[in-house]
């Protein structure tokens, strides 16, 4: 855990080759399957894929419950690195505040070793409740690299 208690990183290994990891990130159809903890939905998942490029995301939660969520894509180097700003929107509950995360896909012996970091949240509180919903949606991910591999 960092220092910082406003930001959070998480590493993983994904036994999936680094472009499968950062289509998973860039697909809208993959994002649906993965991109909520467990027991939640996506209905709804769009984006300009580009440097400046918008992007929104609505998540149900299992009470039927909407949340949303948005941001705009900052740098994208395919296959290689994602930032992005996040932020919930008010209208749902959410405060308006917009962390900027930053993802990297690197090789390690045949598997991708994914690098996420979100900064800055407001307090400690809003950043491990993002750790547990990360870590559910990271649990998904791999789930779905393996499905994916499969049918490739």
């Amino acid at each position: 855990m960092p220092e910082n208690k406003n930001e959070l990183t998480i590493t993983r290994i994904f036994d999936a080759p680094r472009h499968l990891v950062f289509e998973a990130w860039t697909n809208p159809e993959h994002l649906k399957k993965w991109c909520a903890p467990k027991g939640f939905t996506i209905p709804s998942s769009e984006g300009e894929i580009r440097p400046g490029g918008a992007w929104k995301s609505c998540m149900r939660k299992p009470d039927g419950e909407l949340l949303k969520l948005g941001g705009v894509y900052q740098e994208i180097i395919p296959d290689e690195k994602l930032v992005f700003t996040h932020s919930w929107d008010k209208e749902t509950g959410g405060s308006g505040h917009e962390t900027v995360v930053t993802v990297t896909f690197s090789d390690q012996d045949g598997k991708t070793k994914m690098h996420f970091h979100q900064a800055f949240f407001l307090d400690k509180e809003s950043r491990d409740g993002h750790e547990g919903g990360w870590g559910q949606c990271f649990d998904k991910l791999e789930e779905l690299l393996s499905e994916l591999e499969v049918h490739s």
